[in-house]
């Protein structure tokens, strides 16, 4: 289990939409949630179902984020993905879980770990978390996931399924 890890929107909305947020409280002892990140997912309504997460689950930390450093903006990425890496950078042994490509190529370039939605849901299943990572990763794919066939097999295929 890693000690923190700081989140994008798109992990917490593909797992919040499949109705396996839970997973992610298995993965790290601190849940992370930039404030941009946070105000991204609030303008999606009340209704929606990770906006009501975030206001009632105590496993996640709305958190400021100071500012953006200089290298992060270079690579003119969104806000919630900038937030993140700056808040990630910004503490000790914290991983970013984002799906977005170049924010992980940023990340890669900072040395920060990364894991994205996908990830997680492995991890879940190596770690007995959940006992079959395909029905998971189905439900996200219904709730809007994008996972082609090669990757989805391959992952599959990782955890010996």
């Amino acid at each position: 289990m890693d000690e923190c890890a700081v989140i994008n929107a798109s992990p917490l909305i593909f797992l919040a939409r499949s109705g396996h947020l839970a997973l992610l409280p298995q993965f790290a002892r601190r849940l992370l949630v930039p404030q941009p990140v946070a105000e991204e997912i609030s303008r999606r309504g009340e209704q929606d179902v990770t906006a009501q997460a975030l206001r009632t689950d105590r496993a996640y930390t709305v958190t400021p984020v100071a500012g953006i450093p200089p290298f992060i903006e270079q690579w003119g990425l969104g806000g919630g993905e900038s937030a993140v890496l700056a808040l990630a950078q910004a503490t000790a042994g914290a991983v970013a879980v984002m799906d977005d490509l170049m924010a992980r190529r940023c990340a890669a370039a900072l040395g920060i770990p990364v894991r994205g939605t996908l990830g997680i849901v492995l991890a879940a299943k190596k770690n007995g978390f959940i006992p079959l990572a395909r029905p998971v990763l189905e439900d996200m794919v219904r709730g809007g996931m994008f996972l082609s066939r090669q990757v989805l097999d391959e992952a599959l295929r990782r955890v010996g399924e």
